[in-house]
């Protein structure tokens, strides 16, 4: 049966990342969902263009905001994050069955969220006359993907809850220094990805919480733990406090932050 969660694997697997983007917003969230459905991937990992060069985050260095190529480079690697959270979303939604079926239609449409952000980030860089794979990116991101991909709760724990939510801390400080050089453009769109991606993390929270009740864990203990197993980021200030409320953390986990 076409469901949703094998449509997902088409974008997952799509290598050009603006047609990668293109099909996931084209998912039809009206196909039934088929959650108990065991499905396997056609690669081992999702598609990927052979530009950008993929490289250790140690060896990116940024260049002056005071120039062309050093603003595209911001650009760019917000970019890159954004085409790696469209298939961190798809892999959830075709990877993990048995879960309720307004789970993967959450997912999806935080991968068609993406996919926005994405095209969005990609135009602009065009019109900067840059392209997306023009400049070397870094694979963290979909490297604890793989971590996590034996356990959802893992997966749902740290992905939107450590990785994304430290995009909500990071947000102002990256607009700031954009619009610091004119760049008002960029500011706009690092607006609309904020906002969206304070539901993103609210999704996981949601979630995540619910993997905990059905398991008989407590959350606050868990993540800790999940944290210390995965060897997940270490979060540093600053904190988007406001942000992170808005994404449903509880007081003791901001109290935790500081």
């Amino acid at each position: 049966m076409h469901s949703l969660r094998t449509a997902a694997l088409a974008p997952w697997a799509q290598t050009d990342p603006v047609l990668k983007a293109q099909t996931t917003l084209a998912l039809d969230l009206r196909l039934p969902v088929v959650a108990d459905q065991a499905l396997q991937a056609p690669s081992p990992a999702p598609g990927r263009s052979a530009r950008p060069e993929l490289v250790p985050h140690t060896q990116l260095k940024a260049k002056s905001m005071s120039t062309p190529e050093g603003r595209a480079m911001l650009v760019h690697s917000i970019a890159h994050i954004e085409l790696n959270a469209i298939d961190l979303a798809l892999d959830v939604v075709w990877r993990f069955a048995g879960m309720p079926d307004d789970f993967y239609t959450d997912w999806v449409r935080i991968a068609q969220e993406e996919a926005k952000h994405f095209t969005l980030l990609r135009k602009h860089l065009v019109d900067m006359g840059f392209d997306y794979g023009d400049f070397p990116a870094h694979n963290t991101l979909w490297d604890m993907a793989e971590r996590t991909r034996g356990d959802l709760l893992a997966r749902i724990g740290i992905v939107p809850r450590t990785m994304e939510a430290r995009g909500l801390d990071a947000s102002p400080g990256v607009k700031n220094k954009l619009v610091s050089v004119g760049d008002h453009r960029a500011g706009d769109i690092l607006d609309l990805i904020l906002t969206e991606e304070i539901g993103h993390v609210a999704t996981g929270n949601r979630w995540y919480r619910y993997l905990c009740a059905q398991r008989g864990l407590d959350p606050i203990s868990t993540y800790a733990e999940l944290v210390a197993q995965y060897d997940a980021p270490k979060l540093r200030p600053p904190f988007n406090l406001a942000a992170r409320r808005l994404a449903g953390f509880e007081e003791v986990e901001l109290a935790a932050l500081r």
